[in-house]
């Protein structure tokens, strides 16, 4: 069997998958974990504050997402990359000083600009004989760079604050020096349609798929206003520390990747898009429900994995819905305007779980997020599944 990376998936590919590891885990662990007690424990800053800051990250992330293409149509490649991920090192070097709020959301912001070209870029870089095999490889970097991140850095903060700071600074500085090797060749064009073709096009859809609107802001809302909060919830309504912490984001993400598979066979074996959708959200509010209640360690873990299978069920049934609403010629696009406004409850979510953890409880945060899950089972209940017209 050959093990050759480069023989395999290009020398582009390997540089790219090794810089997105790196990227990735400093995002995992910078919005998840870090933001949230390092600018609560170190800096003393409020829970809003901390919640606008994560809404400032996101922000700016979709921000560029929606003008990637313009960029691309004039600038290279090494240089959006390059100056994306030199802003987010900018980013990240500022948090040690950022003990103002207005500079923690800059901070933040800053952050976020790096974020978003590099995910698109790499599907430039992504060759068509091996398209299937090189998104998988990708797919699989991005998942465990985003799940190794928070909990590395849960356990680090525990021991040293400013050492996980510097490790932090220190990847980012590597992924920023990785970036100077990246080529200007594109194995992929990335599809651009004129700004008055795109509006027409958007008006469309989102008259053909209103019903999905509220379910879709909604849900990413619901689990956006726990970045903020769920920390200092572990800490204060759990009585748990970080490592600890680190067990329950262990429990779900495990038990996330085991189901993930099964559950979209079975999905497509039964069809059943609407009682995935339904279960798995109503688990959803089951779950955090119950987290509200002050449970212990080992519950609280049970809870986490009820949680990740929860994911698992809707995950594949959600792909496969919103695929249905997108025609094969508007891939790019549709995805495209899909994530822009599920974006709208990312942004919302931070700022709202903030405020409710400052000025009432981070336990009144968890139950409204469950209350809101439980909204949105209701809906895909409720919700006609019907084929959709692509003419």
């Amino acid at each position: 069997m050959d093990f050759n990376l480069n023989r395999s998936f290009g020398r582009e590919i390997v540089l790219f998958s090794v810089i997105l590891l790196f990227v990735e885990f400093v995002r995992g662990a910078f919005v998840i974990s870090f933001l949230p007690i390092y600018g609560e424990k170190t800096l003393g800053l409020s829970l809003d504050v901390i919640g606008i800051a994560i809404t400032a990250h996101y922000l700016t992330d979709t921000a560029l997402k929606i003008a990637i293409g313009w960029l691309l149509d004039r600038f290279s490649v090494r240089s959006i990359v390059h100056v994306g991920l030199l802003a987010s090192l900018l980013g990240v070097f500022l948090i040690a000083y950022a003990d103002v709020p207005w500079l923690f959301i800059v901070a933040a912001a800053l952050y976020g600009v790096g974020m978003s070209p590099i995910w698109i870029v790499c599907l430039t870089k992504v060759t068509e004989a091996n398209r299937a095999t090189q998104m998988g490889y990708l797919y699989t970097i991005w998942f465990i760079g985003m799940g190794a991140g928070p909990i590395v850095s849960n356990l680090l903060l525990d021991v040293s604050p400013s050492f996980t700071y510097r490790l932090l600074v220190g990847l980012s500085l590597l992924s920023w020096l990785l970036s100077l090797f990246i080529s200007n060749r594109r194995e992929r064009d990335v599809a651009t349609i004129p700004l008055r073709e795109q509006i027409v096009i958007l008006r469309n859809k989102l008259r053909q798929m209103k019903l999905l609107l509220p379910g879709m802001i909604l849900q990413t809302m619901g689990a956006a206003m726990l970045v903020p909060i769920l920390p200092s919830f572990a800490e204060e309504q759990l009585g748990i520390n970080h490592s600890q912490y680190s067990l329950i984001l262990v429990a779900g993400g495990l038990f996330t990747i085991v189901g993930l598979m099964p559950m979209g066979r079975l999905s497509d074996r039964v069809g059943g898009k609407k009682w995935f959708l339904v279960g798995g959200f109503a688990m959803f509010a089951v779950a955090l429900g119950l987290l509200s209640t002050r449970p212990t360690l080992w519950e609280s873990i049970a809870l986490a994995a009820l949680l990740g299978i929860s994911y698992a069920a809707v995950l594949p049934a959600w792909n496969a819905l919103l695929a249905s609403y997108i025609p094969p010629k508007q891939q790019g696009l549709g995805w495209g305007i899909f994530s822009t406004v599920e974006g709208i409850g990312v942004m919302i979510g931070p700022i709202a779980g903030g405020v409710i953890g400052t000025f009432y409880s981070q336990a009144d945060v968890v139950w409204l997020s469950a209350v809101l899950f439980g909204i949105i089972a209701i809906l895909y209940l409720l919700f006609p599944f019907r084929a959709v017209s692509h003419e």
